[in-house]
C-alpha cells in the first residue's frame, strides 16, 4: 500500500510538471522573443546610423538614401506621404539589421535571455521546494510560491493551471526534477526555430522593434509647409504655437506655379518685396511677405526671411527636372527658369549639404 501510494504520488508529480512546463511554453516564448525585442531595439537606436539621433537624423538618412536610389517615384512617396515613407524606412532599417546582424548579435541576445529564463525557472522552483518543506505546506503553497517568483518574467499564473487535478502531488523534488528536464527540452526547442522570420513573425506586433521605433520616431507633428511640403521639425503632435522648419524647398516639388512651375523657395521669397502668391487657385494675390493674411493653413506657419538653401533641393530639381514637368503637366520655363547655377550641384555636393546642415 505505501509502495503504491508512493507510485500513485511520483506519477502525479511526474505529470504535474509535464502540464506546468506545456503551458509555460507559449508565456516563456513571448517573454524571450520580447526581451530580445527590447534589447535589439535598444541596440540599434546606439549602432544605427539613421536610427541613434532624432526625427531630424533619421530624415537625413532617408534624404540621403533617396539620392543614391535616384527612384522619383519613392521620392515622390516621401513628398507626399512622408509620415507613411518614415514608417516604410525604419521597417527596412529594422529587417536589414535583423539579417546582417542576426548571427552576431541577435542570435547570442536571444541565447542569453534563454538561459536567464531558464535560471530564473528553476530558481523558482527549488525555492518554492524549500518554502513548502519548511512550512510543512501542500502543492497549493508550492505553486503559490512558484507564481509568484515568475510573474515579474512571465505572463502566468495559479489560474493557468485551473482545472488541473493536483492534490496528490507531494514528492516536490521529483517535481523540480522534472521541471528541470522539461524546461530545458522547451528551451531547446525555441533555441531550434528561431530564424530571422520567425523572430517578427512570432512577436506580438506592439513589441517589434520597428513598431516600437516607428512609435519613437512618428509621435510628432507632421504638418507640411503649404507651399513646399517641408514637413514642421517639431517634436510634439498638436503642438502650440506656430509650424516651423529649418530648411524650405523649391515651390515647384509641391506643383506650384504661376503660368509654369515657381524654383522660388519659401524663405527666400518671403524676403522679397515684390512676390506675389495666389492662395488655394484663388483670384486673391498676396505678397510672399505677408503670406500670413492668406489666412488658413499659410496663417499657421513661421517662415523667417532667409537667403539660406540647401543644395540637395536645387539638385533635386535639376535631376528630376523631366519627371517633375511630366508629373505636373506643367514646366520650368519662363519666370519659373531654372538658375544656371543651381545646376553645377552634383548629387555629392547635395550629400554634403545634408551633412553640413542637418
Amino acid at each position: 500500500i505505501i509502495f503504491q501510494t508512493y507510485c500513485h504520488g511520483a506519477k502525479s508529480a511526474v505529470i504535474f510538471g509535464e502540464i506546468i512546463c506545456q503551458k509555460l511554453k507559449e508565456p516563456i516564448e513571448q517573454s524571450v522573443y520580447k526581451k530580445t525585442a527590447r534589447d535589439l531595439t535598444d541596440e540599434m537606436r546606439s549602432n544605427c546610423e539613421s536610427l541613434n539621433g532624432n526625427r531630424s537624423n533619421l530624415e537625413k538618412h532617408i534624404l540621403k538614401r533617396l539620392a543614391e536610389k535616384e527612384d522619383f517615384d519613392k521620392y515622390m512617396n516621401y513628398i507626399n506621404n512622408p509620415k507613411d515613407h518614415f514608417k516604410s524606412f525604419i521597417r527596412d532599417e529594422v529587417s536589414l539589421y535583423i539579417t546582417d546582424k542576426f548571427s552576431l548579435s541577435v542570435l547570442p541576445k536571444m541565447k542569453e535571455n534563454i538561459k536567464f529564463l531558464q535560471q530564473k525557472i528553476m530558481k523558482a522552483a527549488h525555492e518554492s521546494t524549500e518554502h513548502v518543506q519548511v512550512n510543512s505546506g501542500d502543492v497549493g503553497l508550492w505553486l503559490k510560491s512558484f507564481t509568484q517568483q515568475l510573474s515579474d518574467e512571465l505572463i502566468f499564473s495559479e489560474k493557468d493551471l485551473s482545472g488541473v487535478k493536483h492534490d496528490d502531488v507531494d514528492d516536490f523534488n521529483l517535481l523540480e526534477d522534472v521541471i528541470r528536464e522539461e524546461i530545458t527540452a522547451i528551451m531547446f526547442d525555441i533555441s531550434n526555430t528561431f530564424n530571422t522570420e520567425t523572430f517578427l513573425v512570432n512577436l506580438d506586433y506592439k513589441f517589434r522593434p520597428d513598431e516600437i521605433l516607428i512609435d519613437h520616431f512618428c509621435q510628432c507633428c507632421w504638418v507640411q509647409c503649404p507651399f513646399c511640403t517641408a514637413i514642421c521639425t517639431n517634436t510634439i503632435e498638436n503642438h502650440h504655437g506656430d509650424h516651423s522648419v529649418p530648411f524650405h524647398r523649391s515651390i515647384g516639388l509641391n506643383g506650384i506655379y504661376t503660368s509654369n512651375l515657381s524654383t522660388h523657395i519659401c524663405s527666400s521669397a518671403v524676403a522679397s518685396n515684390n512676390l506675389c502668391f495666389y492662395p488655394n487657385d484663388s483670384d486673391n494675390k498676396v505678397l510672399w511677405r505677408d503670406y500670413r493674411r492668406a489666412g488658413g493653413v499659410f496663417a499657421d506657419w513661421s517662415i523667417t526671411p532667409d537667403l539660406s538653401e540647401l543644395p540637395y533641393w536645387k539638385w533635386f530639381v535639376c535631376r528630376f527636372q523631366k519627371d517633375l514637368e511630366k508629373y505636373y503637366n506643367n514646366t520650368f520655363e519662363g519666370k519659373g527658369e531654372i538658375p544656371d547655377d543651381w545646376r553645377t550641384y552634383s548629387k555629392q555636393d547635395a550629400l554634403d549639404s545634408l551633412d553640413k546642415y542637418i
